[in-house]
């Protein structure tokens, strides 16, 4: 959405083309979540993403809506309770990306006393309200279970599973159907106010095609995540006004470990936790891990120590042994923190800085540091409210009444959408229906169209990936490589062969020449 823009009421008189009240660099999960809150408050807004959406940190999670019951070790009782808080907003404004999730925690006493724990739950369970996921428990294990048999209790509690590059994508739908421009492979290459510093000038460049372009923006946001730091340096020409340390964080996948039961929380000895959650049907998802990294955020990659890390402390726990001839996936992302001079870096804080620069006469700037996928809802609405002084007339954020694009006020519960979907397609099989509905809720809709058998969604690109499905993805979800549809929407680059992602690969080049 472009608009012929004045200058606020002061200022110049001038008027100034592709004027957007507020410009986002970044399309993670907390620029895509800005972008929504302030398009849906009516301002107009341009977001730009240098790569694909959600394609660096917010794709690289550990999958989790989660209160952080680590956190309360380091005494991050807001952080907690807001992000408690969140689980149920986030399950009643996406339930078909996010859902209830039951882990169990093994004691291992010479860890933490069990005293310890106990408190810890208790204050879960209680530092905000419970909605709907259950309270915690004590457990006791025997035998029969997968749990090394030293281990004889433990406990369980709730929290939730997310699909993270999704939940990325509905939030810059929902920013797009309020009117957003949304643009990726869309480098911010400078950024400097106009010499009566009423709107910024940013220019960008397109890193497919080198073609340069110049908006104009009342206000601009720096959510770039592991680059909020370079922007100053290589765009903005301005000092940080906070150092960003940059944590690497990895995960291996390998065949299901526990068939039955639901996820784990595994403690280590150097303090640190590992989850052992189910992922994509067939498979465990184990992370994470914490480093400090100093390279490019676009080339974090799992290294030998992480690997063995991860497979030592799953080892201990576990009747079943896996080693490294059992993973079949890996990756690793690098999570931006706010630098608060710990030695630790799992110490480290996950909350977030909000830091707006520009006096009265100045378009500002707002820079975002730190922060976790579960908190991203709060932040994003604390982030356009820090826009107040600007935008005075601008009402209160809605983001947590309105569902985001895959549910209604109406079909608002996972099972409800599943149904709805299997009511409309009742020969399609009910795995394709149930994957559908967790992705794209009632979104699927919008390929699925007339279709009503397997046969009339096109050609299949390997395991339950169709030409319908795909073309959708490209036109309405900025798809542009397989990568981005095979491990970001879908998840089903664990079950694709290599033929049929060269398959893929020609189809849509076809598709994009086509277009152009």
């Amino acid at each position: 959405m472009t608009s012929q823009g004045t200058a606020p009421a002061g200022k110049s008189s001038y008027i100034i083309s592709n004027t957007y009240d507020v410009v986002v660099i970044g399309g993670g999960i907390n620029g895509c979540g800005i972008a929504a809150d302030a398009a849906g408050r009516g301002l107009s807004v341009m977001l730009c993403e240098k790569g694909d959406l959600g394609s660096a940190t917010s794709s690289a999670s550990s999958k989790l809506v989660h209160g952080g019951l680590r956190y309360l070790e380091h005494y991050e009782f807001r952080l907690v309770r807001e992000a408690l808080a969140e689980r149920e907003v986030l399950l009643r404004v996406a339930p078909h990306l996010v859902s209830p999730m039951r882990f169990t925690l093994p004691h291992q006493p010479h860890l933490r006393p069990g005293w310890m724990i106990r408190c810890g739950l208790f204050l879960y369970d209680h530092l905000a309200p419970r909605e709907t996921l259950p309270g915690s428990k004590s457990r006791r294990f025997d035998s029969s279970g997968p749990l090394n048999p030293a281990i004889r209790k433990g406990y369980s509690y709730s929290d939730c599973w997310v699909d993270d590059a999704r939940l990325v994508i509905a939030n810059a739908q929902a920013a797009r159907n309020q009117g957003a421009r949304i643009e990726r492979d869309t480098l911010c290459v400078r950024a400097r106010r106009l010499i009566d510093q009423s709107l910024w000038a940013v220019e960008t460049e397109n890193t497919q095609t080198g073609q340069r372009n110049t908006v104009y923006a009342r206000t601009l946001v720096n959510a770039s995540g592991p680059w909020a730091a370079k922007i100053f340096d290589d765009a903005l020409d301005l000092p940080s006004p906070h150092n960003v340390r940059l944590i690497k964080g990895s995960h291996i996948v390998v065949p299901r470990i526990v068939d039955k039961e639901g996820a784990f929380i595994l403690q280590n000895s150097d303090g640190r936790i590992v989850f052992v959650l189910p992922y994509e049907e067939n498979f465990s998802l184990i992370g994470t891990t914490d480093k400090e990294y100093r390279g490019n955020p676009n080339e974090a990659h799992i290294d030998d120590d992480e690997i063995q890390y991860l497979l030592d402390v799953v080892n201990r726990h576990f009747i079943h042994q896996i080693d490294r001839s059992d993973i079949v996936h890996t990756y690793s992302g690098v999570r931006p923190l706010l630098d608060d001079e710990s030695s630790d870096p799992s110490a480290i804080t996950r909350d977030y800085t909000l830091e707006l620069q520009g006096n009265a006469q100045q378009a500002p700037l707002l820079s975002i540091f730190g922060g976790k996928i579960t908190t991203y809802r709060k932040l994003a609405e604390a982030a356009v409210e820090k826009l107040r002084g600007h935008f005075p007339q601008m009402p209160a954020s809605q983001t947590r009444l309105h569902p985001l694009p895959g549910a209604t006020e109406e079909i608002h519960t996972r099972s409800a959408i599943r149904d709805c979907l299997s009511t409309l397609y009742p020969k399609l099989p009910q795995a394709l229906i149930d994957r559908y509905s967790r992705s794209y809720g009632l979104m699927a809709v919008r390929f699925l169209g007339t279709c009503q058998t397997v046969e009339e969604l096109g050609e299949c690109f390997g395991d339950t990936l169709y030409q319908k499905e795909v073309s959708y993805l490209m036109t309405d979800e900025w798809a542009r490589t397989t990568d981005d549809i095979l491990w970001r929407r879908t998840k089903l680059g664990l079950r694709v062969e290599p033929e049929h992602v060269e398959r893929l690969a020609q189809w849509m080049a076809s598709q994009n020449a086509n277009a152009a």
